[in-house]
């Protein structure tokens, strides 16, 4: 486990290299001068613009600027924004909240995808199964942004069960969110589940278990899910990083000022630091997210074993 799990660590190297400079270079690549934006129709003089390209390293090729990214993000330093504002001081603002939207959405996603899932394989061809199937691929059709506002007409303006916009509620306002924002994702686990159970209950060393008097609770519950587990427990751990992006979307269409939101007004304003920044963090989530999944393998299955 240790020696894997060093190996792990060594190949999150080139990963997280490679993945930041392709967000850098897409990001600084984008067309329109930033500068000028800031200034919007007011223009610049020469002296003021060249004192901002050499504080931004703007007048430096793509790699050098690069390099002065990743020196400073070693040390802590996200960068400044071109109004002077930290990086580091807006994520710690805005992150709390997308994390605890994104965590909503996570467990509303895990417990409903996974007992969809599971009602569905083992009752295959019934009414719940039929069910499952039939109002998973009608979500997964829907945008989401659709999907957001058709919550927003029903479930607050209509129903008034949960506020349609902000934070201010606390708790509360967070769950129609949440809710919408693991809609697509919720569909994928339940589908995902139902094929994988389908397929480990025709398996031969169910059938042996079954033969030797096992009950069907213990087959299923101690050997079969467990098994079944592992392709959407990947998936699971892939999806936290979509969540995350994801709520870019959500965020605008419920009017919370997190991370997502905090992008979507940051590539407008061509931030480019902003959005590096921020993305950064998120591949960092993302990485250390399927390493621990992949820890968690051997928890799942006993026959995997890291040497």
């Amino acid at each position: 486990m240790g020696r894997y799990f060093i190996r792990r660590m060594l190949e999150i190297i080139p990963v997280f290299f490679g993945a930041t400079f392709l967000i850098f270079a897409m990001v600084f690549a984008l067309p329109g001068d930033p500068i000028r934006a800031l200034a919007g129709e007011k223009p610049l003089s020469e002296a003021v613009q060249r004192e901002f390209s050499e504080e931004y390293h703007l007048d430096e090729t793509l790699p050098v600027q690069y390099a002065y990214y990743i020196g400073g993000l070693f040390q802590g330093d996200f960068g400044q924004t071109f109004r002077g504002e930290k990086v580091i001081d807006i994520m710690k603002e805005k992150f709390p909240i997308t994390a605890k939207l994104a965590l909503f959405a996570f467990v509303f996603e895990a417990i409903l995808g996974v007992l969809a899932g599971v009602l569905a394989g083992l009752r295959r061809g019934s009414f719940i199964d039929n069910l499952v199937l039939v109002s998973t691929i009608t979500v997964v059709s829907v945008p989401v942004f659709v999907l957001g506002f058709l919550a927003q007409l029903i479930f607050g303006l209509e129903l008034g069960w949960f506020p349609i916009a902000g934070i201010q509620e606390g708790t509360r306002g967070f769950l129609l969110p949440a809710a919408v924002l693991a809609s697509l994702s919720l569909c994928y686990v339940a589908r995902l589940l139902r094929t994988s159970l389908g397929e480990n209950l025709r398996a031969d060393y169910v059938r042996t278990a079954t033969a030797k008097g096992l009950s069907r609770a213990r087959v299923v519950g101690r050997h079969t899910l467990r098994n079944s587990l592992i392709p959407v427990l990947t998936y699971l751990a892939v999806d936290l990083g979509v969540l995350m992006g994801g709520a870019i979307v959500t965020e605008t269409i419920f009017n919370m000022p997190g991370i997502g939101r905090e992008v979507f007004l940051a590539i407008r304003g061509q931030e480019g630091a902003l959005v590096v920044g921020i993305v950064t963090a998120g591949v960092l989530i993302f990485m250390f997210a399927n390493l621990i999944v992949d820890l968690m393998y051997a928890v799942l299955d006993p026959r995997i074993r890291y040497d």
